[in-house]
Formats: C-alpha cells, sequence, structure tokens
C-alpha cells in the first residue's frame, strides 16, 4: 500500500491546475481559471479550477474537488491509480508502508500476474508484426478485415505462435516463473509439460478502465481445428468476466463525452466501430452481460445503446440484457441491424455518417422494441398477447424510477392498446411479489397494495436540516477561526415560570460560538456527510487550532472533497459570467459574520423545537389521557413560548 508520506507529497507537490490543464483548455478569470465542463456539453464555461484552494468545482455536473477527485473522475482512476499517475507525472518515489505477511503475499502476486499479462501482450504484438508466421497469418488476417496499422497498434493486438510452448519458452527466458504464467492462463501445466493457451491464435488483449491488460481473448485462424473457436484467459486474482468489458479502456472518454455507450458482442465488432469513428463502444466479450458490468458503463453515462445481429439469437440476448439495464436506473435503447449483418460487416460496408444516421434512426426505446418483437411472436393469439403485456410489465417493474415506471406504463397502454388502470394493476402486483421476496412476508396483502389506480406523484419535500446543516458547515470552513461579535440571546424563567428574553454582546472565534451553541442543545447533524465532516472541522480547530483542510479533503471520502469545493467555490461562480461588468455586485458575508451565525443556529434551534413539539404531541396521544395530559399541555407551551422567542429575535411571524 501507498505510505501516508508518499500521499502527503502528491498532494503537496501536485498543482491542480497543471494537471486539469492537461485535460482541458483553461482560462484565466481573476485568481482563479474558468473552462468548459468535460462532463457535459456545454458553450458557456462552468468549470471553476482555485489554484490558491487547489481545488475546483464543475457547476454544471455539481461534481467537485481536489486534483485526485478530478482524476477518478475524469479518468476513471481508483484512489491509488491517481496517486500513482501523479507522483510519475511529478517524478514522485512511491513508498510503500509495511504490510502483513498475508497483504504482502497477495500484493505480490497481483502485482506479478499484472507484469506478467502486460508482458504476454508486448511478445503478442511483437510476433505478429516481427515473427514470419505472425506477419503471414495474424497481421494478413487483420488486414483482410479492414483493419489499419494504426488501428492494430491502438488495440494492442498480436498474435500467439503455432509451435505449442513458443511463449513458453520466451517468457522462462525473460525470468518469468511458470506459476504466474499458469495463474494467468497462459500456460498449461499437464502431464505433456508446459502448453501456450493462445498458440496459433490472433490475440485480443482485455484492459480495465485504468489501462492494465487483465487477461486475452483468443482466435483461431485454421479452419480444420477441433477447438473452440475463441478462446478467453480463464478467471484469476486479476482477471474476472463479469467484471470486465472489452474496449471499456478505448472508449471511456468518448462514452463520456458523448453520453451513451454502445454495447456489442464481438471484439472485431468494436474495432470495426472504433476504426470508423463510433468510438463510444464496448463489448460484453462474447459472455452474457452481467450487473458488475453495466455498473462499469454507469460510472461513465446512464445511456447504453445495444447493438445486435440481426438473428434469433442476437434476438434473444438483446432481450436478457434489458432487464439487467433497466436495474440499474439506467436508459436503453435497442439497435438491430438487417438479417445477416452483424456491426463488423456493417461497420465495413458503411460510412461514419450512414452509420451515425441508421443508428439515430433505428434505436428503438425498449418498450417499442420489445413491443414490435413480441407482437410479431403473439399475433393474434389473445393468450400470447396477454403473456406479451406480463413480460413487458414485468420490465417495467425492474426500473428503479417511479416516475419511468408512469411514462413505461402510458407508452405501453397506447402501443398494446390497454388501459392504463390495468397496467397499473399489473404493475403493483409485480411490486407486491418483488416486496414479498425482500421481506419474505405473508401472501396476503391489503387491498391497498393492489388498488387499481394511479396514485398522483407526491410533492417531493427536502428536510430544512439539510440546508441548515451544510450553512453551519460553510460558516466553518469559510469563518471558523474568525473572531466576531455576536449578539447572544440569554433566556431565563421568573418566579411564576415565565421565559425573560435578554440580549448581551459576547465576543468569541466563530467555530467555539458554533461548537458551545450545538453542545448545549446536545444536537447532532442528521446528514452523515455533514456529519462526519463537522466532526473533522472541529477537531482540527481544537486540536491544531487552525482549520488543515488539505488534510481533510485528501482523504478517500471523495463525497467530502465535493461538499468542501461546493461550498468555497459556490460564492464565486459570479466570477464565471462577469457579473460586476454587468453592474451587479456581490454582497461580502464577511462583514455579518456574527449575525450569519446567530441567525444560523437561532433558526436551527427554531427548527429543533418544532421537532420537539412534534415528538411531544404524538407521545401525548399514545398515552392514556387519565396519565396527566396537562403535564405534556405544560411542556408543549414552554416549548411554544420558548419558538415565540427566537421568533422574535429573527424578527420572524410565527
Amino acid at each position: 500500500m501507498i505510505s501516508r508520506i508518499t500521499i502527503d507529497q502528491v498532494f503537496e507537490t501536485a498543482r491542480v491546475e497543471e494537471v486539469i490543464g492537461d485535460f482541458i483548455v483553461l482560462k484565466k478569470s481573476g485568481s482563479n481559471f474558468k473552462g468548459l465542463s468535460p462532463f457535459s456539453q456545454e458553450r458557456t464555461p462552468s468549470f471553476m479550477v482555485s489554484p490558491v484552494k487547489q481545488i475546483w468545482k464543475d457547476f454544471s455536473s455539481g461534481k467537485g474537488g481536489n486534483v485526485v477527485a478530478f482524476l477518478m473522475e475524469h479518468e476513471h482512476f481508483s484512489y491509488p491509480e491517481a496517486i500513482r499517475f501523479l507522483a510519475k507525472r511529478y517524478n514522485i518515489d512511491i513508498e510503500e508502508k509495511e504490510q502483513t505477511k498475508e497483504e504482502k503475499e497477495k500484493a505480490n502476486t497481483i502485482e506479478s500476474l499484472n507484469l506478467v499479462n502486460q508482458y504476454a501482450q508486448e511478445s503478442f504484438e511483437k510476433d505478429l508484426w516481427e515473427n514470419s508466421e505472425g506477419i503471414a497469418l495474424g497481421l494478413s488476417y487483420f488486414r483482410e478485415r479492414g483493419f489499419k496499422n494504426e488501428t492494430i497498434r491502438f488495440f494492442g493486438l498480436g498474435y500467439a505462435v503455432e509451435k505449442k510452448d513458443h511463449f513458453y519458452q520466451k517468457a522462462v527466458k525473460a525470468n518469468y516463473l511458470i506459476e504466474y504464467l499458469v495463474k494467468t492462463g497462459l500456460v498449461i501445466n499437464n502431464e505433456r509439460g508446459p502448453v501456450d493457451r493462445f498458440r496459433g491464435r490472433i490475440v485480443f488483449p482485455i484492459r480495465s478502465m485504468a489501462g492494465r491488460v487483465l487477461g486475452f481473448g483468443g482466435r483461431i485462424l485454421s479452419k480444420t481445428s477441433k477447438t473452440a473457436k475463441y478462446l478467453n484467459s480463464p478467471e484469476s486474482e486479476v482477471y474476472h468476466k463479469s467484471r470486465v468489458l472489452y474496449g471499456i479502456y478505448e472508449s471511456k472518454k468518448a462514452i463520456a463525452k458523448e453520453d451513451v455507450c454502445y454495447l456489442v458482442e464481438g471484439y472485431t465488432d468494436v474495432i470495426q466501430l472504433f476504426q470508423n469513428g463510433i468510438k463510444n463502444v464496448v463489448s460484453s466479450s462474447g459472455t452474457a452481460l452481467t450487473t458488475e458490468q453495466i455498473r462499469l458503463i454507469r460510472r461513465l453515462t446512464s445511456n447504453i445503446v445495444v447493438l445486435f445481429d440481426g438473428d434469433a439469437a442476437g434476438l434473444q440476448a438483446a432481450i436478457r440484457g434489458v432487464d439487467l439495464i433497466l436495474e440499474q436506473g439506467m436508459n436503453v435503447k435497442i439497435c438491430s441491424f438487417p438479417e445477416g449483418e452483424d456491426p463488423d460487416s456493417f461497420a465495413i460496408s458503411h460510412s461514419q455518417e450512414e452509420i451515425n444516421s441508421y443508428l439515430k434512426n433505428e434505436a428503438k426505446d425498449f418498450i417499442e422494441f420489445k413491443t414490435d418483437i413480441l407482437l410479431k411472436e403473439a399475433k393474434q393469439d389473445t393468450v400470447k398477447k396477454a403473456s406479451t403485456i406480463r413480460e413487458i410489465v414485468q420490465s417495467i417493474s425492474k426500473i428503479p424510477d417511479p416516475i419511468q415506471q408512469e411514462i413505461y406504463i402510458k407508452q405501453c397502454a397506447v402501443a398494446m392498446e390497454i388501459s392504463e388502470a390495468v397496467l397499473f394493476n399489473s404493475l403493483a402486483q409485480e411490486q407486491n411479489k418483488k416486496q414479498k421476496a425482500v421481506r419474505n412476508i405473508s401472501n396476503t396483502f391489503s387491498e391497498k397494495d393492489t388498488l387499481i389506480q394511479k396514485m398522483p406523484q407526491q410533492e417531493i419535500t427536502v428536510n430544512p436540516l439539510f440546508y441548515l446543516e451544510k450553512q453551519i458547515i460553510s460558516i466553518l470552513i469559510q469563518y471558523g477561526n474568525h473572531e466576531a461579535s455576536f449578539d447572544e440571546l440569554i433566556i431565563s424563567s421568573d418566579k411564576d415560570g415565565n421565559l425573560i428574553e435578554e440580549s448581551k454582546i459576547i465576543h468569541s472565534k466563530v467555530h467555539e460560538k458554533v461548537f458551545l451553541d450545538l453542545q448545549q442543545d446536545e444536537v447532532e447533524f442528521i446528514h452523515p456527510e455533514f456529519r462526519s465532516l463537522y466532526d473533522k472541522l472541529i477537531q482540527s480547530y481544537q486540536l491544531e487550532g487552525e482549520l488543515r483542510l488539505e488534510k481533510i479533503s485528501q482523504q478517500e471520502e471523495s463525497n467530502l472533497g465535493v461538499i468542501i469545493s461546493d461550498i468555497l467555490l459556490g460564492n464565486e461562480q459570479h466570477q464565471l459570467h462577469d457579473w460586476e461588468k454587468k453592474n451587479i455586485f456581490v454582497k461580502d458575508r464577511q462583514n455579518s459574520v456574527g449575525q450569519l451565525v446567530s441567525e444560523t443556529i437561532l433558526t436551527f434551534r427554531r427548527h429543533l423545537i418544532d421537532e420537539k413539539i412534534k415528538s411531544l404531541l404524538e407521545e401525548s396521544k399514545s398515552r392514556d389521557n387519565l396519565d396527566g395530559p396537562s403535564e405534556f399541555l405544560e411542556d408543549v407551551m414552554q416549548y411554544q413560548n420558548l419558538k415565540k422567542l427566537l421568533s422574535k429575535k429573527l424578527n420572524r411571524v410565527i
């Protein structure tokens, strides 16, 4: 594992404006830089980088954070991969921290397997271009398929010589251990001795999103061979078929930019489309689509278009994959090619403009696609038509978003010529089945769960505490160490029990005022991210006497970095639009910090009193009326009086 010393050195050395400037064009804007968002299509800059604070904020997508967060979002690196990337860019030696014996062994094994796979890719590629057999068979095959030299090199394609242990002998001579050659599946060690798995095949390296070679796919060239036409690396500690997609490394930037991913079945489908300008394409490598693969795509886009062959097998594969994609909350369209065509052959015989036009015009929403296909099968058979409708509703039930469900139900009702009420009832039944499976409850459901009616969408409300907690975090980050004057509200009671309000001006540091007020009220934040960040901020002030924001933002909790950048750069958003040139001036909040803190805390306390009153009223309902209701009323009245005083202080009317 990378040591803390190395991580700290990386953050101290790396400049956010330099690193981000390698990926997008930045222009100076006051003390900051601005540019077009790399995460959305826009004409007006909404992306801001602060060299002083070493953070960035994308106002179009809401993303933000430090330099590592940018690499994780833009390049889809893991946290360690981003640290290693920066260390390499700034020539920083990576120091590994002490690991347990088991951790060392596992790390060594994984690193060894990665090194063997990388060596194998380079060896196969070299044999393709320099070995006479590779040139005659492998290279000529690729060229017959229409692959250009730059395409072949870009995808790192190769050839494994026919001799049974050609690669094995080369690898051993290069000091690679047979243990790791066998574990990667590159070599099979049987009673006849070591044998190359991919001998006599063209080879397609399969990479991770970060570019590591995880495994290989091989296609046999001999037409007389009795072995499988395609062969993949076996499962290993670095290669899991269900978690990888062919072409994801090469296409990730195009997928994110175009905000759509084309999903095909084979290696050559990916390469042909890529070569013809359709660069946002990946393949499930001949295996059934999995949830892990869909989630991999979801890191880049929420839109998938499934491209499949115009035969029955391709059709069924597309239908099976649709429900899995829907379950992940993604938008899915399906595009079939003319009978006898597949993405590979279609790309060869058409120009980029024709391919783009075809994909745009022929891609159908899954409801339209499934309706067309299943109704053709059902024809005029009433029973089959009913079964078809159930299948479509089952697919709709897998969508997590209720708004999307309603839209699809309406589409289905029109397409299938059936009432929405019946479809909503069928959908409710499907949802009840799912709830039963998850909760393992009785088969009997209440009548309200199966009503044949469409329920109106309820108004979505956000707890006001969210905004108040965010405001407190913002105050601590921006003004926590400032000295300020506070008009303190002191509440006491007279001999008759009446509440008395007094005001007193006190001088204190902002973080001390916030901490003491919240401690006094025994308040704990309800939102986990704000609670975690609040604890870290207070700890930094109390233990170090100052805010060490860089330490907090350098942690692997990327969501904290987003909150910090949103707060720090949120007030500077006006720079993107040059408001001052339009005679619009933003008020400096720093001049009224004391008032801001006092109002926020008072509002927070008032909201908590509201919650307490509700709680007391609920509690009173659950108790016996004979059990002294006057005691509850007394408490409620006390809280109501306190609320009036707070409202008066805030100049608000209840």
